[in-house]
């Protein structure tokens, strides 16, 4: 294989393209974080604080998207879509098969809404993202209503702080007047994709990009959701969740974002253990650091993915520490975790490779190589 390829599969790691920086903008997402998490210690549940943080966190990143050329109706989709989402991953959480399950359902639509236009996928993932960690926290249907309103607070606040902060709220107002068409409008998309789908599986024939990517997602978030269920490995969810969140339609990508998101995670925990070994804060000093970290995730999403990397790690490990984790030992779990899973996701998409390699050896050496070449760029189909 020539250079040019290989290359390919670690531009995430090693370029840096600093004019994408979004450092002054991003002061504005972090403040509903910082008043999330200042509320919780305030009324001394910082727990609360946290969960409520974390889903102003996620919308956040909306932002950064657009549908329909708004930057805040991925904001408010995701805000409803990691609730309904977190809630229905901490019921199915119970039960190994009915978890299994969900999430390959989940991950299926989140590869299906990849055809669409603007910010839908990354809503798509945002929901899959959110499912596997709330399984992570089993437990009845109340309680979990609870956690999910704390997160759509969250959620909630960023939006109207966000739009305020950007002048952006005569828009919110036509977005929420709206919403019955965007419902509608769902449903009939919603139709369509199911329709699609049936048409491929009918005439077998996986040509489509979608369909094969969605049955790509769908296979390997069923097989890391079930290893991570059934090692009982504290914070085991990051395995299935790196998995999505790497697996990517070509192999070049998937490697790309694998390799980054080990190298940033790996690199991120070794650097906190250090400095948590030697740093024991107090609470409203977590929270603050937290807040830094989120800030420089957001900041540095589009610079390099490694770096993100890092920095997401950050922002987790003292997030989570609000809640009396150890630090040193959330970093050590989301490292080997983080790893498994990017793995994983490019092993399903070297087997795959190696599947079509072989179905397509009777063309010749040259109808190979040209296969090859098309699944590094992500050209291929399957």
């Amino acid at each position: 294989m020539s250079a040019s390829p290989f290359t390919a599969y670690l531009n995430d790691s090693y370029v840096f393209n600093w004019r994408r920086q979004t450092f002054a903008t991003d002061l504005i997402f972090v403040v509903p974080i910082a008043f999330c998490l200042a509320i919780g210690l305030a009324a001394g549940h910082p727990t609360a604080g946290m969960i409520a943080a974390a889903g102003a966190m996620t919308v956040g990143f909306g932002a950064k998207h657009s549908i329909e050329g708004s930057p805040l109706l991925p904001m408010i989709f995701a805000s409803l879509g990691i609730t309904f989402s977190t809630f229905v991953g901490m019921v199915a959480g119970h039960d190994s098969y009915v978890l299994v399950t969900v999430a390959a359902f989940w991950a299926f639509g989140y590869g299906m809404l990849t055809a669409r236009p603007g910010g839908y996928g990354w809503v798509g993932l945002q929901g899959v993202v959110a499912l596997l960690v709330g399984s992570a926290f089993p437990t009845s249907a109340k309680a979990a209503v609870v956690r999910v309103l704390l997160m759509l607070a969250g959620g909630v606040t960023q939006v109207l702080w966000s739009s305020a902060a950007l002048r952006l709220f005569s828009q919110l107002r036509e977005h929420l007047r709206g919403i019955s068409r965007y419902v509608r409008e769902e449903e009939i998309a919603l139709r369509a994709a199911m329709a699609h789908v049936a048409a491929t599986v009918q005439k077998r024939n996986f040509a489509d990009s979608t369909v094969a990517y969605s049955l790509r997602l769908l296979v390997t978030v069923a097989v890391s959701t079930e290893i991570y269920h059934r090692l009982h490995f504290a914070s085991g969810y990051w395995i299935p969740m790196t998995a999505v969140l790497v697996l990517k339609p070509g192999l070049a990508d998937t490697a790309n974002k694998a390799i980054a998101r080990t190298l940033g995670t790996v690199a991120g925990a070794w650097l906190l253990s250090i400095l948590i070994a030697h740093f024991t804060p107090s609470p409203v000093v977590l929270a603050a650091v937290t807040v830094v970290f989120a800030w420089l995730s957001y900041a540095t999403l589009n610079v390099n993915y490694a770096l993100f990397g890092v920095f997401i790690t950050g922002y987790i490990v003292f997030l989570l520490s609000l809640a009396q984790i150890p630090g040193g030992e959330i970093a050590h779990r989301r490292a080997v975790c983080t790893a498994i899973g990017g793995a994983l996701a490019l092993a399903v998409r070297l087997v795959v490779l190696h599947r079509r390699k072989k179905g397509q050896a009777a063309f010749g050496g040259q109808q190979s190589e040209q296969i090859v070449a098309a699944d590094v760029e992500g050209k291929s189909n399957l």
